[in-house]
């Protein structure tokens, strides 16, 4: 189960609404979606989509903040679908909806720039807060669960991946290349400040200038970037 921290900023119902669109071919789930949603005063969903192209459709129209986008669909799946909103500067957040053992389509959502995934059997608080984290930008992955998936696919990259990410992160100055590193290992911007005795500031400087210099948009496809090259952090 994919754990995430607690949120500690909870809306008490007086702040921003996230519109949230629902994208899964199983009308029972969208209904079972919508009502573990309907509690959360600052959640909204807006438009329900049962593949994905009208997920594409739907989005471009509705323009929600945060997509809960299934895997498997007929006709457009869900892969294609993130690949296509996230293609775009303002596209929205996407969380992949799916189950763990997907190890080969939810690294390539991930790589296509998802905020992450939740497994479908999440508690409905945690669902909540997942979706709050990815409204803020924030990974929808624990850093756990972020070892866990990294350490699976890793091996299978072949070398002219490997090459072309090491190439790629050659434009990072040496600080950035080694918080990029510790991106890779899954851990958080804290361990990173406490391991290598930065400001938490200095740290947060140094992730927004590894995305913009790697033209990512969010930390995990700096790890997917990190460990393709295959960079390993010392213990």
């Amino acid at each position: 189960m994919t754990r995430l921290p607690p949120a500690d900023d909870t809306p008490a119902g007086d702040g921003p609404v996230i519109d949230v669109l629902l994208a899964d071919d199983d009308p029972v789930v969208r209904f079972g979606l919508k009502m573990m949603l309907g509690g959360a005063p600052d959640l909204r969903v807006v438009a329900e989509a049962s593949d994905g192209a009208e997920a594409v459709e739907l989005a471009r129209r509705h323009r929600p903040d945060v997509v809960l986008m299934d895997i498997r669909m007929p006709g457009t799946d869900g892969l294609t679908a993130t690949e296509t909103l996230r293609g775009g500067s303002s596209g929205p957040q996407v969380i992949v909806f799916t189950t763990f053992d997907a190890d080969a389509r939810v690294l390539r959502a991930l790589r296509a720039g998802a905020a992450g995934f939740l497994l479908k059997d999440t508690p409905p608080d945690e669902l909540v807060v997942a979706i709050r984290h990815a409204a803020q930008g924030r990974p929808v992955l624990s850093p756990e669960v972020m070892r866990r998936l990294i350490a699976r696919v890793a091996d299978a990259e072949d070398d002219g991946r490997q090459q072309a990410a090491r190439r790629r992160l050659d434009v990072l100055a040496d600080r950035e290349r080694t918080v990029a590193t510790e991106i890779g290992a899954g851990r958080t911007n804290a361990e990173i400040a406490a391991r290598h005795h930065l400001g938490l500031t200095t740290v947060k400087t140094h992730v927004s200038a590894i995305l913009t210099k790697l033209d990512l948009t969010n930390r995990v496809q700096v790890a997917l970037l990190v460990q393709e090259a295959g960079l390993v952090p010392p213990e």
